[in-house]
């Protein structure tokens, strides 16, 4: 096992009124008890961790392993499919891992060092647009020792690679089911998590029951679990209310986080766990549009978002605005966009397009996704088009689809400005700026700063003591700001609702943000 200092996030649970019952149950009663439905607005867009770097994650976390993971409570990975993990090496050069004995896959095939290699050489060999490889900027290469030893060497020192070990894209597959060089197609998934994939619906659900060949730290409180994917949040808190289903862990409004709050007799059987969330919100503009790409308009923009009006009218006390990448609650937080532009002023906004030679106002069309985030995406991108449009600089069009077609247009480089929402892969500082940053970055919008990339990054990646990169990440964000490639706007908090007879809410989100679904179970009647 390795040790390092982290930010543990903290968690709080709403107040929770419980109901005893009396009830006698027969064993068909009490199976069924067991069995967990849970809501979504966030269906994945692949079933092969090679291709994942998104909300795809939320259900390969629930069938794969990783060799590190994040047990409830623990910010720090700690060993999963793995016995032991650490650095050999003075400089966090080489990392070597040892896997428990005996492991295999749901299949019966062997869980050992040679498919360790194969799962995470094909992430870099197919090198899926926009991908997880991104995150394997510093592998050089994978060794074994036996069938339980694994040494990775990097390029360069990098800390933070146990968190990228324990990210749901460097799930553990068996060689025989995933090719080496190609993505698996067929729909299925085969892994040595704590669930099995028993069918897939594309759109409508998913449908988990326990693994038998499971050998990890997760304690499953639950028998099975059906995710039900909802392309509108408002169906799917209707549904939570007529208990068609047990909980929604992605894709509450603001005003459905709201009403649920006030205890209506049509929710009173309902209950929230808030926890303290590292999700955030963001522009991203594309350097090649002829708009998009100018930065006094980029600048300009920056200095007319209201991101309190946006907050305030869209998401009423559920969202906070963000003047960094790095959110609040992360070592290295700043609050530099506030500091370069304070307050929203538009007499500031026109002088920086004059200065440009631009006097017209801008056409500009802004993309969002309208199936990832929940139903108050829609009405962020009318708030942002309100302010824009009623400084006179700009004339907005909105744009939407859904998510697997935007995530498309995207990376074909179709849209001059997009929304993107970030849940972080680990804890850490450099999960919000490493990963928007470079030729291949997830945004496939490639945004080249060789001081960023080429000096900032591998100098903190050097400090095991993550609490000392501040210096860099402060810097980092510096550059952001001059360059307004990204802008931040606001940084959210999580939710999970679900009935009163539902337990492990507060448990279940690690901190990436995914949804382990082991915690969850039914409360005992009596």
């Amino acid at each position: 096992m390795f040790y390092r200092t982290c930010l543990q996030a903290a968690a709080a649970l709403a107040s929770i009124s419980l109901l005893a019952g009396c009830s006698l149950f027969s064993n068909e009663d009490a199976e069924r008890e067991q069995k967990i439905s849970v809501g979504t607005t966030s269906e994945p867009t692949t079933l092969d961790p090679a291709a994942a770097w998104d909300g795809s994650w939320e259900l390969l976390r629930n069938v794969f392993q990783t060799l590190l993971s994040f047990p409830a409570g623990s910010t720090v990975p700690q060993p999963d499919a793995a016995k032991t993990c650490r650095f050999v090496d003075t400089s966090n050069k080489v990392f070597e891992c040892e896997l428990r004995a005996g492991l295999t896959f749901s299949n019966g095939d062997k869980l050992d060092a040679a498919a360790v290699k194969h799962s995470i050489d094909r992430i870099q060999k197919i090198d899926v647009q926009g991908g997880p490889n991104g995150l394997l900027g510093s592998l050089d290469k994978i060794e074994t020792a036996g069938d339980r030893i694994v040494k990775f060497s990097l390029k360069t020192p990098d800390a933070t690679f146990p968190f990228i070990l324990a990210t749901p894209a460097m799930s553990l597959v068996p060689p025989a089911e995933y090719p080496a060089d190609q993505l698996r197609e067929d729909g299925k998934l085969t892994g040595s998590g704590p669930y099995l994939l028993d069918s897939y619906e594309k759109g409508k659900k998913s449908e988990l029951i326990k693994n038998s060949k499971y050998d990890g730290f997760a304690k499953r409180k639950n028998e099975a679990v059906t995710i039900r994917y909802f392309g509108d949040s408002d169906v799917m808190v209707k549904a939570l209310k007529k208990k068609e289903i047990d909980a929604i862990y992605r894709g509450l409004t603001a005003q459905e986080v709201v009403e649920l709050q006030k205890k209506k007799p049509e929710t009173e059987h309902l209950q929230l766990v808030e926890t303290v969330g590292a999700d955030i919100r963001y522009l991203v503009f594309n350097s090649k549009d002829p708009m998009a790409g100018k930065l006094a308009v980029r600048r300009a923009i920056a200095q007319v978002v209201d991101r309190g009006a946006l907050v305030g009218r869209v998401y009423q006390g559920t969202a906070e605005p963000l003047y960094s990448m790095v959110p609040k609650g992360i070592v290295g937080h700043t609050t530099e966009f506030f500091d370069r532009y304070g307050e929203p002023d538009v007499d500031k906004a026109r002088k920086i397009l004059k200065g440009a030679g631009i006097t017209q106002p801008v056409p500009l069309t802004f993309w969002f996704t309208t199936d990832r985030y929940g139903s108050g995406t829609a009405l962020e991108f009318a708030e942002l088009k309100r302010q824009l449009d009623a400084s006179g600089l700009f004339k907005v069009t909105l744009q939407s689809r859904p998510e697997k077609e935007f995530q498309k247009g995207y990376k074909a480089g179709q849209y001059p400005v997009f929304g993107r929402g970030w849940f972080p892969d680990f804890p850490d500082p450099d999960n919000f700026i490493a990963p928007f940053v470079g030729s291949k970055n997830v945004l496939n919008t490639p945004y080249e700063n060789s001081e960023i990339t080429d000096q900032l990054l591998p100098a903190s990646r050097r400090e095991s003591d993550r609490s000392a990169v501040t210096e860099q990440f402060e810097r980092a964000q510096e550059i952001l700001v001059d360059e307004v490639r990204l802008l931040p706007l606001w940084q959210g908090k999580l939710y999970v609702a679900s009935s009163e007879e539902i337990g492990g809410g507060e448990l279940a989100l690690d901190p990436q943000t995914v949804m382990q679904m082991w915690e969850l179970y039914r409360k005992a009647s009596w």
